[in-house]
């Protein structure tokens, strides 16, 4: 793959991890981020990856906005924005999308690829299901609380094979352990069921995952939410099978230890990431003719939350 020419759009907490692994390889990688100060931090300190991954490397290509890289010809981005950003982001890159380039979606959430797929094409768009859990420590300072390898990668349509077969292996010499899938929207939805719950519980709650499943009344509600999310997710072609919910509950005893990033998004009073992930289960409800009662309350209440800071 020595034609390739990689811009990772957002670089927060996983586009953090996943622009370090790719610079331990390529230095000539390009990350692109609006938020001020950013890129000045990065180009003087790098990335410092710590805790369950590990990466320290320099950062020689930085730009605050998406139009800037278009003189290079990008030919694969990774997109690493918030979930809301999304329509946004793609609209900013029809300036600097060329023929035959390939974009990834690493977000949290639902049918993100589909947007891609709309907007692009089919050809161009891939989905990962990212599992690691990272927080940013500061700028540049990442730490990566568990990574259940591997992550998964998969395309929109088959004929991508190849090319994202390659892919999954250039992050897997990254140390970034990714396969291949043929059916990337199957390992979404096993991974987004678990964070569509637990996102929404955790930030109403302000609970880590392992409380929330440990306390009854909390433990009751995510029950319910599973019962429903299972039915969407049939509903829509993907029956999990029966010993789905043993294997989410054993991942989730994992990773429990922590809060949701939905936490910190509320204790920052910063918009959520609900309408790609209890929303869009409630969305695909309501498509369906599905009931999803809980889903629903627990969708509303986190949208009440954001509406009562976003106001101020």
């Amino acid at each position: 793959m020595k034609d390739l020419r990689i811009a990772i759009i957002g670089v927060g907490a996983t586009g953090g991890v996943l622009a370090a692994a790719l610079l331990s390889r390529d230095p000539e990688i390009m990350l692109v981020d609006p938020r001020p100060g950013l890129g000045e931090k990065l180009l003087q300190k790098g990335l410092n990856i710590t805790g369950a991954l590990s990466y320290q490397v320099s950062v020689e290509h930085f730009y605050p906005r998406i139009g800037e890289v278009k003189e290079f010809s990008p030919n694969l981005f990774f997109l690493s924005t918030k979930t809301f950003h999304l329509p946004r982001v793609l609209e900013d890159l029809e300036s600097v999308f060329t023929s035959g380039a390939k974009i990834v979606s690493t977000h949290n959430g639902l049918g993100t690829e589909d947007l891609i797929a709309d907007r692009f094409g089919a050809g161009a768009a891939f989905r990962m299901s990212l599992n690691y859990g990272v927080s940013v420590k500061g700028p540049g300072s990442i730490e990566a609380a568990f990574f259940n390898r591997p992550n998964h990668l998969g395309s929109v349509t088959p004929e991508n094979r190849e090319f994202g077969l390659q892919v999954a292996d250039l992050l897997t010499r990254c140390g970034l352990d990714t396969a291949f899938v043929d059916d990337i929207k199957l390992s979404v939805w096993k991974k987004m069921i678990m964070k569509c719950t637990m996102a929404s519980l955790c930030a109403v709650t302000d609970r880590t995952i392992q409380d929330a499943l440990a306390f009854p009344p909390t433990r009751e509600i995510a029950d319910a939410c599973f019962q429903e999310a299972l039915a969407v997710a049939r509903a829509v072609g993907y029956d999990l099978g029966e010993g789905y919910l043993s294997q989410a509950m054993a991942y989730l005893e994992k990773v429990g230890v922590h809060k949701d990033s939905m936490c910190q998004d509320v204790a920052n009073k910063t918009r959520t990431e609900i309408d790609f992930l209890g929303g869009k289960v409630v969305e695909y409800a309501r498509e369906k003719g599905v009931p999803v009662p809980f889903y629903t309350a627990m969708t509303n209440l986190v949208k009440a939350i954001e509406d009562s800071y976003l106001k101020e």
